[in-house]
């Protein structure tokens, strides 16, 4: 005879006169406690450690009750135990303790699972990368100058004469933190040394590009200022050519003029002092 209660949480007690009753028919009238099927199905061997703590082995065949896995995980401290669902879920007291399961592979846990906490510090630290991340992104956004902007993928061409024949084309880049290769960090991204690895890794990877793009850039600005300072000192000696050209010293003009005057005079009279000398001869001869 099997009695089953309908709430698996409750226990049933038989007792009473017909005590004997029920023991010849083979019924033990002791109070049955409920079992849990979620807690019935597990049927492994587990090795729990929690943080640095002894491993303790727990037999999961011989265990029916959410009771028996308390009392079978009471020589593990700071650990509590939940089935739902069929799993079991186990949790760390302190939010800085790992767990370390091994032998679980009959209910669906990796030999060697380490399920470790999630620390708030570094929970902090993925928020403000992110943040970071974001502003990375608009930094570039803003970079842009008269609707060109180099680092979010446009380009330019600098040109050096009147026709366009010399000129200098700046191909551009991408440099958002997606262009850059840095990914958005995830909620578990930097809860392990691994993960932060990864995320250092793909920073070094954006400094090294930049770098690279920057002594890019660093060239092309270099031969746009050689040619703007020839530009200028073109510009310059042009205007100076055109001002001897069209402008003139007032002051140096008339004393030029002066000069001139006074030479005219003086020729015309040693003209004349030749002519009358001429004239005193001949009647001299006369």
């Amino acid at each position: 005879m099997v009695i089953t209660s309908d709430n698996t949480t409750d226990s049933i007690t038989l007792g009473g006169t017909a005590n004997a009753d029920f023991a010849a028919l083979g019924v033990n009238t002791t109070a049955v406690g409920p079992t849990n099927a979620s807690v019935a199905a597990l049927t492994d061997t587990l090795s729990i450690a929690v943080g640095s703590g002894t491993a303790q082995t727990i037999d999961l065949s011989t265990i029916d009750t959410k009771a028996d896995l308390d009392t079978a995980l009471a020589g593990i401290t700071n650990v509590s135990a939940a089935v739902t669902g069929g799993n079991l879920v186990l949790t760390a007291s302190s939010a800085d303790d790992s767990i370390t399961i091994a032998g679980g592979d009959g209910v669906g846990i990796a030999n060697g699972t380490t399920d470790a906490p999630r620390n708030a510090d570094r929970n902090t630290l993925r928020t403000e990368f992110n943040n970071l991340r974001t502003q990375i992104n608009q930094l570039i956004t803003d970079t842009s100058y008269n609707g060109n902007n180099l680092l979010n993928g446009d380009s330019l061409s600098v040109i050096f004469n009147e026709d366009g024949s010399s000129k200098l084309d700046i191909t551009g880049v991408t440099f958002t933190a997606t262009g850059l290769g840095i990914s958005e960090a995830a909620t578990d991204a930097f809860q392990t040394n691994a993960s932060i690895d990864t995320v250092l890794t793909e920073l070094s990877s954006a400094i090294s590009t930049l770098r690279s793009q920057g002594g890019t850039f660093g060239s092309n600005l270099s031969i746009v200022e050689v040619r703007q300072e020839f530009s200028k000192n073109l510009i310059n000696t042009l205007e100076t050519g055109a001002a001897k050209l069209t402008l003139a010293d007032s002051n140096e003009e008339a004393a030029n003029l002066l000069a001139l005057q006074t030479r005219q005079q003086l020729s015309s009279q040693a003209l004349s002092l030749a002519s009358r000398a001429d004239q005193q001869v001949l009647s001299l001869l006369r």
